[in-house]
């Protein structure tokens, strides 16, 4: 029997709250009646991110913190007087951490480091840090469960291994309620044109003849959005969750060949895939397969997946659908 908690009332931080799967979980935690802290990312513009297009009612109930998360300072203002700390602020674009590896040490390792020191400066009651299915690399064996082997294959991945050893070590240290949560790969609305996902869409609605992709082969166990911010409130809501790592898969996978052409499907659109070798990962760097053991979070929480993948790709296809504008089909970003 999973011992659930409720997080009605509880004043909860989320840093990363302007990102994509940030923004999924501010309304997520709305839902459940939490106290809203959002730490969105200082900028001149006084842009919040995604929140920005949340409802005005949605907006009234949360208190918006701007800062970085890279200082210490603006850390510990963000986390004091908070029950709940979920971690979210990152940067993980792979192509430019190959780019910029410095500022992913800064943002994903110092970034983490900040957060634990502040939560246990507070005496916080949990501690969530986000991790990613990327730190295992190629998969060794499948389903991958939390006991594989971690391997580093982009500066990314590296900066996201080192960032949840951090927090291994403060709640083996000092007994911070600390969880790792540890999504594979997300895709729905708000997503960066930068993912595969998003990519094959936006260019489709462009109507590019061409769809300029990378390697196709590798395979990925992919996760709705709303499924993956359910599993951070139900692992929330579980006491038999701290001091753990936490899978959130679907124990499902797709190539991106496999996916591409199931957008190509339900967009009624017929056209031809060209390799685009800037897309293309170092080889010893591309990761062919992930595929994700479910086990551990059906175990300790009441999650399970809800959105098939078919389900996912036609909410997302009907949300870039209205919101094409925001992006540009035509330009790679890193």
């Amino acid at each position: 029997m999973v011992n659930q908690g409720s997080l009605k009332g509880k004043k909860v931080l989320v840093t990363g709250a302007d990102g994509f799967i940030g923004s999924h979980l501010v309304e997520k935690l709305l839902e459940e009646g939490a106290t809203l802290k959002a730490f969105v990312y200082y900028n001149s513009l006084n842009s919040w991110g995604w929140l920005d297009h949340l409802a005005k009612n949605q907006l009234k109930e949360i208190e918006i913190f701007a800062g970085d998360i890279r200082d210490p300072n603006g850390v510990r203002n963000a986390v004091k007087g908070c029950e709940l700390v979920f971690h979210l602020a990152a940067l993980i674009a792979i192509p430019f951490s190959y780019h910029s590896p410095d500022s992913y040490v800064d943002t994903n390792i110092k970034g983490t480091l900040n957060v634990l020191q502040a939560s246990r400066d507070y005496s916080v009651e949990r501690i969530f840090s986000t991790s990613t299915s990327e730190v295992y690399g190629t998969a060794q064996y499948v389903p991958i469960d939390e006991k594989h082997p971690y391997q580093g294959q982009s500066p990314y991945s590296a900066t996201k291994i080192g960032a949840d050893r951090i927090a291994e070590s403060f709640y083996r240290s000092f007994s911070l309620p600390v969880t790792i949560v540890r999504p594979f790969n997300t895709y729905g609305p708000r997503q960066s044109a930068r993912a595969f996902i998003p990519t094959v869409i936006t260019q489709i609605l462009n109507k590019q003849k061409e769809l300029n992709l990378g390697f196709l082969e590798p395979t990925r166990d992919m996760n709705f959005v709303l499924d993956t911010v359910s599993g951070f409130i139900e692992i929330a809501k579980s006491s038999q969750t701290i001091g753990e790592e936490i899978n959130i898969a679907t124990q499902k996978e797709y190539s991106m060949k496999d996916i591409a052409t199931q957008i190509m499907k339900i967009m009624g659109a017929d056209v031809k895939i060209k390799t685009d070798d800037n897309r293309v990962r170092p080889e010893k760097s591309e990761v062919m397969r992930l595929l994700g053991s479910h086990e551990k979070i059906k175990k300790l929480t009441a999650w399970s997946s809800k959105y098939s993948l078919e389900d996912g790709l036609i909410q997302t296809i009907e949300w870039f659908q209205s919101n094409l504008k925001r992006y540009k089909p035509e330009i790679y970003n890193l």
